[in-house]
């Protein structure tokens, strides 16, 4: 079964569901008519289905290799690559002053999650450039965003985020690289970072690094770290790729999946670089791209969740066994495609929802729209990914014994999925995140974003009362297991973070539904689908949060390794 782009989701979920018409009816995005993003969302899907769909077994089969220090990358990934610049789609949400088309994050997010469907690995590479564009909008000197911008946006170039070493991964603090003045404002970056995505390629101009590095005078810890831009080669006066800059790719990690996406260990040896933001304020700067990357790596979950869907889907319609009829009717494979379906649409809608926060946060400048993004957005990535691990592995399980065989495809997107979990900050640091730094506001943006879902839930009583009662118990139970997470000290928060923030995100996804339901009787299926069979699983996770961290750490380490 081939991927088909989720275009009727897509238009029902802004319409219906999420609010999109509020973004378009601001003045900063008023373009952003519902016209304009069918026209963009069309065309988006057209290219993942006819072009970058086909590259996805060619990237597992024929993967990123490492010739003489430089990167070959998999069969038709050039000619990809070269569709989605052409088509503008690096650089949908970038500012027209730089030629984006400056659309809102809702349409990127939208346009991302179809091409992670169709080529995860391949996608990942605009994902890290599109990152990097904001980066520098929001911090780069007027000289660097005139002469990195245009290239990045044109996708002419590319870029990526250096952060992680060898002793320092989720311990930024802990980084060696070092960076020494110059004298003529620029500066000469020196160390080794691991696992970077998209560190080279064979059919861009040049990439560009985006690298953490302390300062002679920098502070031990995160507050010393400045940012810097290291290109692969130095711009000339023109600005075109001039000489060879002082940094390699060392080799290339062997995966457990996105094989077609090459992951390198980089070299910096004095290499030129130039700072980005004020000295000592990396971290704030380097933030904005893993913000957005957070976003989109989420996104990326949910993209082979809905391709893993679909293969499940196809197979089962066409898998004949234990009858005349085929696996689709025996319950338990029922179970799982409608789970694998509900689980899908509840996170594309928080995740659509998170961007309408960051569109409406950009448009107005509003606090609370500032909060709410910031909310939803370690939900949004922690759950989406989550999910996509979970679907990609019921897929694997529909496929039954031929899941476990390569040559159906359904255990690459288990394989290549995986690692979402994992990068832009672990679903745990999300989740610290969720119940520390969100909740510094006593959990005020928490409050007023339940009461909408009861507000919800108290206008869906009168058309589907039984639905609509158990998703505001939901969301009540929520409440008061926030108001007693905030009065926790540190330690027990985070005992509890994941669950509750896998709790938040159920109650969410059983809000949308319900008001998928309610605005067309062909969703309420599913989303008795999500809110009797998945919904409860709240409670469960509730009452780990009240548990508190006693009980984990009444397991001594030796207790672990008897």
């Amino acid at each position: 079964m081939p991927y088909r782009a989720p275009l009727a989701d897509f238009r029902f979920l802004l319409s219906e569901v999420v609010g999109f018409a509020q973004v378009a009816a601001t003045e900063r995005f008023a373009e952003a008519t519902p016209e304009t993003v069918e026209a963009v969302l069309g065309e988006a899907g057209k290219l993942c289905e006819e072009v970058l769909a086909p590259l996805q077994r060619s990237g597992d089969i024929h993967p990123a290799r490492l010739e003489n220090g430089v990167v070959r990358t998999s069969p038709g990934f050039a000619e990809g690559y070269r569709a989605i610049v052409e088509g503008g789609w690096v650089s949908i949400a970038a500012s027209p002053d730089h030629g984006g088309m400056g659309l809102p994050m809702t349409v990127t997010t939208a346009v991302n999650e179809m091409m992670a469907s169709a080529c995860l690995s391949l996608q990942l590479n605009p994902l890290m450039t599109q990152g990097q564009i904001e980066a520098l909008e929001h911090h780069a000197s007027d000289d660097l965003k005139a002469l990195y911008l245009p290239k990045l946006v044109s996708g002419e170039w590319c870029g990526t985020m250096n952060l992680t070493e060898p002793q320092a991964g989720s311990d930024v603090g802990a980084l060696r690289t070092r960076a020494e003045p110059l004298g003529d404002g620029s500066y000469a970056v020196t160390g080794q970072k691991i696992y970077i995505s998209w560190a080279d390629n064979d059919f861009t101009g040049n990439v560009c690094h985006l690298v953490l590095a302390r300062l002679p005078d920098g502070a031990a810890g995160t507050k010393g770290i400045s940012l810097f831009l290291v290109p692969k080669f130095l711009p000339d006066a023109e600005g075109n790729p001039g000489k060879r800059n002082s940094l390699s790719v060392v080799s290339l990690e062997h995966k457990m999946g996105l094989h077609g996406s090459p992951t390198a260990v980089m070299e910096y040896d004095g290499a030129v670089g130039w700072l980005v933001g004020a000295p000592h304020r990396g971290m704030a700067a380097m933030f904005t791209m893993m913000n957005n990357a957070r976003l989109g790596v989420g996104v990326q979950g949910i993209g082979v969740a809905e391709a893993a869907t679909q293969a499940a889907l196809g197979y089962a319609l066409e898998r004949r066994q234990g009858g005349a009829g085929t696996i689709i009717e025996h319950a338990d494979v029922r179970r799982m495609l409608a789970v694998m379906k509900a689980e899908t649409f509840s996170a594309r809608a928080i995740a659509l929802a998170c961007a309408v926060a960051i569109d409406m946060a950009r448009a107005t400048g509003s606090a609370e729209w500032q909060a709410r993004a910031a909310l939803l957005t370690p939900i949004a990535k922690a759950y989406g990914t989550a999910m996509g691990v979970e679907v990609a592995d019921l897929g694997v399980q529909v496929h039954g014994g031929t899941g476990f065989i390569e040559a159906t495809g359904a255990a690459q997107y288990l394989r290549d999925v995986r690692v979402t979990a994992i990068y832009e900050g672990t679903n745990g640091i999300q989740a610290m995140d969720l119940v520390g730094r969100k909740m510094m506001d006593g959990g005020e943006a928490a409050f007023r974003l339940l009461q909408e879902v009861q507000d919800a839930a108290e206008v869906a009583r009168h058309g589907l009362p039984e639905l609509a009662g158990d998703v505001w118990d939901a969301a009540e139970a929520l409440r008061e297991a926030t108001e007693a997470l905030v009065a926790q000290g540190a330690t027990d928060r985070n005992a509890g973070a994941v669950p509750y923030l896998r709790a938040f995100a159920r109650v969410l996804g059983a809000h949308y539904h319900l008001t998928a339901a309610a605005a067309d009787p062909a969703r309420l299926a599913l989303a008795r689908v999500a809110i009797r069979r998945l919904l409860p699983e709240h409670a469960a996770l509730l009452a780990q949060v009240r548990e508190g961290a006693e009980g984990l750490f009444a397991l001594s380490a030796e207790d672990l390794a008897a």
